[in-house]
């Protein structure tokens, strides 16, 4: 027998929440109802991360130890109560997407099985326009917890020696964001390069922690994710709960609690009672908007300096003054081949029955070898682990940076490879390419 739907009756609406008590934190117990009554909790502080704005919805069907997908088109059905926009992607494609204006909005989109929030730094009155300028810390493997604070602080220093204001938050994941609020005139491209221009000084600042660098193989400490301004990407929003076991919570926070916070003390648990108390870190944000000018000068005397555009996420177009969008590491054609099938001047070769390798198309220098493709991250960790097992000598000699895990974004969720990076193995020790642990292919029953 079907569960009763929970009828709320929210901003004049009618929402009803099917399958209340369906589990979506399987650790922490948590139900569809908890989470709704979680955002309700703390409406006002979600919906100014959301509020007007187009959202992609990331809907985690069956919870959060399962993969989403990613929902750019609106419900066909859907209360008329329920905005939409149509947004314009660099693909030239279109959409007409969600844009959630107050709480009956927020809680039907989480009945949707939306955990967390993604909206895009827009409003939607002006698409092209963004209002925020992101900076998102994302500390490469090993790197630990109070590295990635020293980094916030520094961005902080930045960004006020430009003329903006920054807003911390834990990510809820493994990083912190820093965002800033301008005025909507400057296009998306301007705030990239903006964002760039952060992300270099950030770098300038504090070399040993931080990088700019897009490649992965010459990231150190923690990276200022600048592509994250792109159009079309968009980050988990204020009290945001993030997909992970404890049902930790992307918060907003002061500046004076950054040096000490601890990400693991914001969950969905522990959240409603600080926002009773503190309120919203954030309330001041919409009255902080600033320019870009100082940073978009910085970004010429860079470019000046003979400092090229930064590379763009791979499925963009080639842009004007981009640096080559390839590894620093590619070869000149026609060096010896080296010990792993990382040939100097070859791509290394794929994997036995797979048509590319571990760089794609790419020449690079750097003896990678690929390990998995796979549905999900956890399937992708568990043939890393049988390759651990098979290596035994191999795994004590690389470095956590040396492990390249990425999500990669398929038609409508995202999938995920490894590879492993075996420059800190001595050439004669290092395993050829092998049959991948895992062999998913994210386009099989799709048409050319």
């Amino acid at each position: 027998m079907a569960e009763p739907k929970l009828v709320l009756e929210l901003s004049g609406h009618e929402v009803a929440i099917s399958n209340p008590s369906k589990v979506f934190f399987p650790a922490a117990g948590v139900t569809k109802a908890d989470m709704v009554k979680y955002y309700l909790s703390v409406a006002a502080g979600a919906l100014r991360g959301v509020a007007d704005r187009p959202m992609a919805l990331k809907r985690f069907v069956n919870g959060a130890e399962h993969e989403a997908f990613f929902q750019k088109r609106a419900p066909d059905k859907r209360p008329d109560w329920i905005g939409t926009v149509e947004l314009r992607f660099p693909s030239g494609r279109t959409a007409d997407e969600v844009v959630v204006s107050d709480e009956a909005a927020l809680a039907w989109v989480i009945n949707l099985g939306c955990i967390d929030l993604n909206p895009h730094p827009v409003r939607s009155h002006d698409l092209d326009h963004p209002d925020e300028l992101r900076v998102d810390l994302d500390p490469v493997p090993g790197v630990q917890w109070p590295q990635i604070r020293d980094v916030a602080l520094v961005a902080r220093e930045v960004l006020a020696d430009f003329g903006l204001t920054g807003w911390p938050k834990t990510s809820g994941s493994r990083g912190l964001h820093v965002y800033a609020r301008i005025e909507p005139r400057w296009p998306f491209g301007d705030v990239r390069l903006a964002a760039v221009a952060v992300a270099r000084e950030i770098e300038r600042r504090a070399p040993d922690l931080a990088t700019s660098k897009w490649w992965k193989e010459e990231r150190h400490g923690v990276f200022v994710d600048y592509n994250q301004n792109a159009k079309d990407r968009t980050v988990a929003s204020a009290y945001s709960i993030r997909p992970v076991p404890d049902a930790r919570v992307s918060t907003p926070l002061t500046w004076d609690e950054v040096p000490s916070c601890d990400p693991a003390a914001y969950t969905m648990f522990t959240v409603p009672g600080r926002f009773a108390e503190l309120g919203d870190p954030w309330a001041g944000m919409d009255e902080a908007a600033g320019s870009l000018d100082a940073l978009l000068e910085q970004a010429a005397r860079d470019e000046a300096a003979g400092l090229p555009d930064a590379p763009w996420p791979p499925h963009y177009e080639k842009q004007v003054g981009e640096a080559p969008r390839v590894q620093p590491s590619k070869r000149r054609p026609g060096a010896a081949a080296g010990a792993s099938g990382a040939a100097s001047g070859a791509a290394a070769p794929p994997a036995p029955g797979k048509t590319a390798g571990p760089t794609g198309r790419r020449q690079s220098k750097m003896p990678l070898i690929e390990i998995a493709r796979a549905e999900t991250k956890g399937e992708a960790m568990a043939g890393l682990e049988r390759w651990k097992a098979r290596h035994p000598s191999v795994w004590p000699l690389l470095e956590p940076r040396d492990v390249l895990v990425d999500g990669m974004r398929g038609r409508s969720s995202v999938w995920y490879r490894i590879r492993i990076n075996l420059q800190h193995v001595p050439e004669a020790e290092r395993p050829a390419q092998e049959p991948l642990e895992v062999d998913y292919d994210p386009w099989a029953g799709f048409g050319p």
